[in-house]
């Protein structure tokens, strides 16, 4: 996402910070790859100038104004400040009542039925009862992604698949939507924002009143997103504004600081394929993440939105640890839920640290591969052998029969009992020593890392 700008800025941070003198050649050079690297992000070419401008201006004053400032600090923090505002400074949030309404905008290929999946998704992890209304009468199939949508994410969705008039389809709903705390309504799409497409949002609008409305745009639609967001705001009066496809190879950064411009907030950025794979945008977090420096927030939501967390199970599995009564079955139930959060490279961008680690190119993948080889493992097992794996180091001639059946080898399944046991041997020695309430103590934590910090091995 955006690793070229991320590159660049983590360049220009080192070279001031590194730098004995500021002088004209290396601000010059600072600002050289600053601006190839915002470009090709597809910045508007007249804020690339901008910013150039008052770096060079701030680099050149004699003094700074402020204690305890020297003139590398009050670039840097000038350098950061700046992009946050190109971004749209601090983060934007969109505020529902008790019951609200938002309604979905965006051309054809956007990606608005795909959000309105996302978005119901998302909320209804937060403890809202959320269904989807779709009101794409014009569309073939709409109907029919919603529809198949809805049951993908276990929520209700109200079309009429014959009905071609979308205000008629709110109508014959309106009262069973009075149910529900939030209503996400998928309306058309066209090529292009025509005079049909505006009368039958206004209409719609007047009608349902929503509390919000959305735009959906592409990240790979680039400056073009400052017209687009300011022919649907004049329009429609939009609130703000999804952008999808930032998982890409698109170029994001215009779509991001068109939005600003035409102050239009991003409220959420899609980032992958999958249901829960939305985050809210948060301009300080992304410019942390795109420097490596971690997104501890975003990846807290994305398993809010991940996975399906029942705090029975979650009490259950507790005690059977600390009891020393986990078994592979439970183990399987987690790699699940570790799945469900996304790629381990996604995930390790969000860490603090990790995201700057200089990790070996395809190891992160070859760990999902690890871990997905186990769960095939753990299906080619008997039901003995998930209760108790430690069979499978007395008896290994059942090794060869899990392996043949899983399409793995015996190597994988060494691995994944060894990993049990050292989590096994973990819980059971080491939990219950710990008060939830306090956390870990130093002693403890060092204590633990003597014991297991060379043994944990994925």
């Amino acid at each position: 996402m955006l690793s070229s700008l991320g590159n660049a800025l983590k360049k220009a941070f080192d070279k001031l910070t590194g730098s004995i003198f500021l002088d004209k050649k290396t601000i010059d050079a600072i600002i050289k790859d600053l601006q190839r690297a915002l470009i090709e992000a597809d910045v508007n070419v007249k804020l690339v100038a901008e910013l150039s401008e008052k770096i060079r201006k701030e680099a050149s004053e004699e003094k700074i104004k402020g204690k305890g400032i020297d003139r590398k600090e009050h670039l840097i923090k000038l350098l950061h400040d700046e992009i946050l505002s190109m971004l749209g400074g601090e983060k934007k949030e969109l505020e529902l009542g008790k019951k609200s309404k938002i309604m979905m905008l965006g051309l054809y290929g956007s990606g608005k039925t795909t959000s309105s999946g996302k978005l119901a998704l998302y909320y209804s992890k937060r403890g809202k009862k959320v269904c989807m209304l779709g009101l794409d009468v014009h569309r073939p199939a709409a109907a029919e992604q919603l529809e198949q949508l809805g049951k993908q994410i276990n929520l209700p969705v109200f079309i009429d698949k014959q009905e071609k008039n979308a205000l008629k389809v709110y109508k014959k709903f309106e009262k069973q939507l009075e149910n529900y705390d939030l209503v996400i309504i998928d309306t058309a799409g066209r090529h292009s924002l025509d005079k049909e497409l505006v009368e039958e949002i206004k209409q719609l609008e007047q009608e349902i009143k929503p509390e919000h409305i959305l735009l959906v745009m592409p990240a790979d639609i680039g400056q073009a997103a400052k017209k687009q967001a300011s022919e649907f705001q004049e329009a429609c009066k939009i609130n703000g504004v999804i952008i999808t496809r930032m998982d890409s190879s698109a170029k994001g950064g215009g779509a991001l600081t068109a939005c600003n411009e035409t102050k239009a907030p991003v409220f959420f950025i899609g980032t992958g394929e999958r249901m829960h794979e939305i985050e809210t945008f948060n301009p300080s977090s992304f410019i942390s993440r795109i420097l490596g420096l971690g997104d501890l927030e975003s990846l807290i939501e994305k398993v809010k939105t991940a996975t399906d967390i029942d705090e029975k199970k979650q009490a259950k599995l507790k005690k059977k640890l600390e009891e020393g009564k986990f078994n592979l079955r439970d183990l399987q139930e987690q790699l699940k839920q570790m799945s469900g959060i996304g790629s381990l490279s996604k995930i390790a961008s969000m860490i603090p640290g990790l995201g700057k680690a200089k990790i070996p190119e395809g190891m992160l993948g070859t760990q999902e591969d690890k871990l997905k080889k186990w769960q095939h493992a753990i299906n080619s097992m008997t039901e003995e052998e998930i209760s108790n794996p430690e069979i499978l180091e007395k008896q290994t001639s059942r090794l060869s029969r899990i392996a043949k059946g899983s399409g793995t080898n015996t190597s994988d399944i060494r691995q994944l009992v060894k990993q049990y046991k050292m989590l096994k041997e973990f819980a059971s020695g080491s939990l219950a020593d710990i008060d939830p309430s306090q956390g870990l103590s130093q002693k403890q934590m060092q204590k633990l890392a003597k014991k297991f910090g060379k043994k944990m091995r994925i």
